[in-house]
């Protein structure tokens, strides 16, 4: 276990890692969604010591619990980071309400529509926190931990749509624990994970395993079988979203004059 001096040690790291990346990418600061869950908090901690001057955290609720959006804002006013409140609801409505009625109209069925309606919420805060940083010259900093990156559990292009990952090699485990250190209360560091795709929606029940369980995997420790086959079996099928689009490579024509 790690002692309280050596997270806070790790934590300046990661803090010192995000100014790297600003000053590399010629940026000015940092943009991250704030959702309430305890990992957006602990990045949201990481770019207010990092910029507190020039960090924004976006808030968008989108058919939401309304608890999702006070912790949010809860943990944004703990750490003195401005907020941009941005509503997705109607837009979320609009677009997949046109959709679902065009292809119902081409006499498709819609096989997968609950997956689709969670996806879509996640690619419309990707385009609006790129909005407010492109807006700035920022940086979108993600939120997606160990176990999310391994398993694949984040939308391609929504989630995992970000410029960099400061908190993608720490276990759930690690992840509250800088939580504590950062300041974060059990009510923030305990929460139920969830990416609020849908009512009711947890990561846990939709991995079909828990955190502690990825957790120990990734830790080298011993998991039942069962355990072990599902998450080789998720970090197999989702390879493709830790990569960029295969691209076709064919030979070059000569020029025809």
């Amino acid at each position: 276990m790690w002692t309280d001096e050596e997270l806070a040690a790790r934590i300046e790291q990661a803090v010192d890692w995000i100014r790297q990346k600003v000053t590399e990418a010629n940026a000015k600061g940092v943009v991250v969604g704030i959702s309430g869950g305890v990992d957006s908090a602990v990045v949201a901690g990481l770019c207010a010591r990092a910029f507190p001057d020039n960090c924004v955290g976006v808030i968008m609720p989108s058919h939401s619990n309304p608890e999702d959006a006070e912790d949010a804002l809860w943990i944004a006013e703990g750490f003195e980071i401005r907020t941009l409140e941005v509503n997705l609801s109607g837009a979320h409505t609009q677009v997949m309400g046109q959709v679902k009625k065009g292809l119902e109209s081409m006499g498709y069925e819609l096989v997968a529509e609950k997956m689709s309606q969670g996806n879509l919420k996640a690619r419309l805060r990707m385009s609006t926190l790129y909005a407010a940083a492109n807006a700035l010259n920022y940086l979108v900093v993600g939120t997606d931990n160990a176990p999310e990156s391994y398993t694949g559990y984040f939308t391609k292009y929504g989630d995992g749509g970000v410029d960099i990952l400061p908190i993608s090699s720490l276990t759930k485990t690690e992840v509250r624990a800088w939580a504590r250190i950062l300041g974060l209360p059990m009510r923030i560091a305990g929460r139920v994970p969830t990416a609020g795709l849908w009512p009711g929606q947890t990561d846990e029940s939709e991995m079909g395993i828990t955190y502690e369980q990825i957790d120990r995997y990734l830790l080298g420790e011993e998991v039942p079988a069962v355990v072990k086959e599902r998450i080789e079996s998720l970090h197999r099928q989702s390879e493709h979203k830790r990569h960029l689009p295969p691209s076709l490579e064919l030979p070059k024509m000569e020029r025809l004059d």
